[in-house]
């Protein structure tokens, strides 16, 4: 996978400032995404990422009592940056979620270079789903 994005800008490290530190943790296609998590994704479109951050990781210093994201994916067909959240799907983590996520984006404000933002957040159950038919959630 590195001759595939060796001298190339990708999407994920394209996003970032070049100075921010988080540079130096994207990883190559699905690199920086844990084994377990990688049948939240298609077999299929595994090789269309071109390269992904472990957010969770890359920001646990830095935010250490905070929420926080999992990963961001860079979908090189697109060139967009998907942000990708491996979680327990129950009616009693949709605010937690919610919370993930609104924090990720104010970590990442200081990261993201003018204009780049991430095009979706997704929420990846990762085991069984627990919503009732009957619930809002």
């Amino acid at each position: 996978m590195a001759a595939r994005t060796a001298g190339k800008a990708t999407p994920v490290r394209s996003a970032m400032t070049a100075t921010s530190p988080l540079q130096a943790t994207v990883a190559d296609g699905l690199g920086a995404v844990r084994t377990a998590h990688h049948r939240c994704l298609d077999a299929r479109v595994r090789t269309d990422f071109a390269d992904s951050l472990d957010l969770d990781d890359a920001l646990r210093a830095e935010h250490p009592e905070e929420n926080r994201w999992d990963y961001l994916l860079g979908h090189e067909p697109s060139g967009e940056v998907i942000a990708l959240e491996p979680h327990s799907a129950r009616s009693d983590q949709v605010s937690n979620v919610i919370s993930k996520r609104r924090a990720a984006m104010e970590q990442l404000a200081g990261h993201l270079r003018p204009g780049a933002r991430v095009s979706r957040w997704l929420w990846v159950a990762s085991g069984r789903i627990h919503f009732a038919d009957t619930e809002k959630a």
